[in-house]
């Protein structure tokens, strides 16, 4: 027998040991005794209010008579009244229509974490009883969603690498007497190799941070080792194009996390900045606490962001340059990948830009319990400023 099996008998049970329960009431006034300790009915009560599914049960008159908290949570009920089509799926039910099954999903436009898409059966409990089983399948539906989203953004991005060797490698064979066009040509497909390697990388650290693994449990991380990481990895890329990363004085700060996921999300917002700056423009790392939150701020005087295309540079493959991405190696992924260790982390990443002065990018990582209270420090726009000073804070968009 099933879970809802199981259940279904249940709450039946609990219908038929409430109504003993109420017909023996007088004879055990009468006696004058009570029962002791927990009875039949109070146990059954007690697993429907428990169940991680959403529970009704509807009389004859399409009435809630039963439910528990759950069934408010996914909207089976709302202010007692059971939703309209839950209750013609009990109708249906009582018609001889065996088990029915129903789609509550809500019909308003919802934001956050909150059911998107619900699902329930409907069964005949007894003679004018019907019970609503209701589950939230939002995970399930979000993660299709993203497989399908995936699937096809990968096969189309690594059409062009995979696409760009093959030419290539047909072009050194034919010019294979030619040792300068060889050269050239090997140097391109060592580019495009080098491109198609990054490109799976982050795929799959992507795929890791979308849950397709596990992720590694959190613990005490110095935010000022992140930084020195991060400065590190990026440090060639800025050299090679002119470029100096400035930061302001370690601050002693922690937070609760991933060190290596943190690393990787702080120099893919570096190497971002260097990408899309003029040579010889200054690029700024700062950190302070506010509000329990270690914020570590990115600023650079690169080309800026248009603000219809803010809402979208967190998006897989989304570039605002085509060409620049293409001609740095750029994947995509980068501002993906430090969106979902934010998210990952219970943090955020803002956004504030201005085409033509520069962008500021804030990610955002609750800060340790244990931490101590906020140092003194300079915000990333005044290291640099190409911004106005706390525009990467109290300006930028919640993404």
């Amino acid at each position: 027998m099933t879970a809802t099996g199981y259940l279904v008998l249940s709450i039946g049970a609990l219908l038929i040991g409430g109504v003993a329960f109420l017909a023996g009431r007088t004879t055990a006034r009468a006696r004058d005794t009570r029962p002791r300790g927990l009875t039949v009915a109070d146990l059954m009560a007690m697993v429907v209010h428990s169940s991680p599914d959403g529970i009704a049960v509807l009389n004859a008159f399409g009435d809630v008579v039963l439910h528990n908290s759950r069934a408010e949570e996914l909207g089976v009920v709302r202010n007692n009244r059971a939703d309209d089509r839950a209750r013609r799926a009990a109708e249906m039910a009582r018609g001889g229509g065996g088990v029915v099954s129903v789609d509550l999903s809500s019909l308003e436009v919802i934001k956050g974490r909150q059911p998107q898409a619900v699902h329930a059966t409907v069964k005949v409990l007894t003679e004018g009883f019907v019970v609503v089983d209701a589950t939230d399948e939002s995970e399930s539906v979000r993660l299709e969603a993203t497989r399908r989203d995936f699937v096809a953004n990968v096969s189309h991005e690594l059409k062009t690498p995979v696409g760009a060797l093959a030419l290539l490698a047909e072009a050194v064979l034919d010019a294979a007497d030619d040792q300068e066009e060889v050269r050239r040509f090997s140097a391109k497909i060592m580019q495009e190799a080098t491109r198609l390697g990054t490109l799976v990388t982050e795929l799959i650290a992507l795929s890791r941070l979308q849950g397709a693994e596990k992720l590694p449990e959190l613990s005490r991380v110095e935010v000022d080792v992140v930084i020195d990481e991060a400065m590190g990895r990026s440090r060639l890329a800025a050299e090679s194009a002119g470029i100096e990363i400035a930061t302001d004085e370690p601050s002693g700060l922690e937070v609760e996390g991933d060190r290596t996921l943190l690393v990787t999300a702080l120099s893919n917002l570096l190497d971002n900045a260097v990408a899309y700056s003029p040579p010889g423009s200054p690029v700024s790392v700062s950190r302070k606490l506010v509000d329990g939150f270690v914020e570590i701020a990115v600023t650079d005087r690169g080309i800026g962001i248009a603000e219809d295309q803010q809402i979208r540079v967190f998006e897989r493959f989304y570039r605002v340059d085509k060409a620049r991405s293409r001609a740095t190696g750029g994947t995509g992924l980068g501002l993906a990948i430090v969106k979902h260790v934010a998210n990952n982390h219970g943090g955020e990443v803002k956004l504030w830009s201005l085409p033509g002065t520069g962008s500021t990018f804030t990610l955002r990582i609750p800060a340790h319990p244990d931490q101590d209270e906020p140092t003194q420090d300079l915000p990333a726009q005044e290291l640099a400023s190409p911004v106005p000073s706390g525009a990467g804070s109290n300006h930028g968009g919640e993404l």
